[in-house]
């Protein structure tokens, strides 16, 4: 944003949560007809709007579609219950009816990039900065999630040092907020981007050992 633009985000008001709450409890295209003025503007704008203010520090924060992919699915509600947008690097910021989520680090790699990720966590050098990410971020209040294999890799020592990270298929970190009243005000500015600045290390070891995540997948 340029300097002396004012700020078009002034947060998300009580609408854009209970829209979701709505939801939740009916998730049919009867409800959504009859409420996305509401989602529109109460959820995609405001969320389109802070998104364009991290642009300049993140690079450009693309929305997820709000409807669900049902072919392969048991599931067939045919509508998330959150909005969420990311940019290429791995940056993640989540609105629904909880509040609000934002996460960063490595989703859904391709076979080729798990195991560039496994030999990057088995090096001396490279597996050791990645764990001093971890535990930063864990003491920073982050919770560290992503899939997991039960046992642990082929060929990888019982007694190996990072073996909790080797089990991992996926690593990010993430953090929430319930839906206070600081949400309606441009707080939530700053709240995420002192959060996307912490999950920065934790982005940047993962585009520089496995490229960028894939969100198509």
């Amino acid at each position: 944003m340029a300097a002396g633009e004012v700020s078009g985000f002034s947060g998300f008001t009580d609408e854009a949560f209970s829209f979701y709450e709505g939801l939740q409890v009916d998730n049919s295209k009867a409800y959504w007809t009859a409420h996305k003025e509401t989602y529109e503007r109460h959820v995609r704008e405001p969320l389109t709007e802070l998104c364009a203010e991290l642009e300049e520090e993140f690079g450009a924060v693309k929305l997820f579609r709000p409807y669900r992919d049902v072919r392969f699915s048991k599931d067939k509600t045919p509508y998330k219950t959150h909005q969420g947008g990311h940019t290429s690097e791995g940056f993640y910021v989540q609105v629904d009816a909880d509040g609000l989520m934002v996460a960063g680090g490595m989703y859904a790699p391709s076979p080729d990039q798990l195991r560039q990720y496994r030999e990057a966590v088995g090096s001396d050098v490279y597996g050791p900065e990645l764990q001093g990410i971890v535990d930063d971020l864990r003491s920073a209040g982050m919770e560290i999630a992503g899939d997991r294999l039960k046992t642990r890799p082929r060929g990888t020592p019982d007694d190996h040092p990072r073996l909790e990270l080797l089990r991992h298929r996926s690593l990010y970190a993430h953090q929430g907020w319930p839906a206070d009243p600081w949400m309606e005000t441009p707080e939530v500015v700053t709240r995420v981007r002192d959060s996307w600045r912490r999950l920065r290390p934790l982005v940047d070891w993962g585009r520089r050992h496995i490229g960028p995540p894939d969100f198509t997948r």
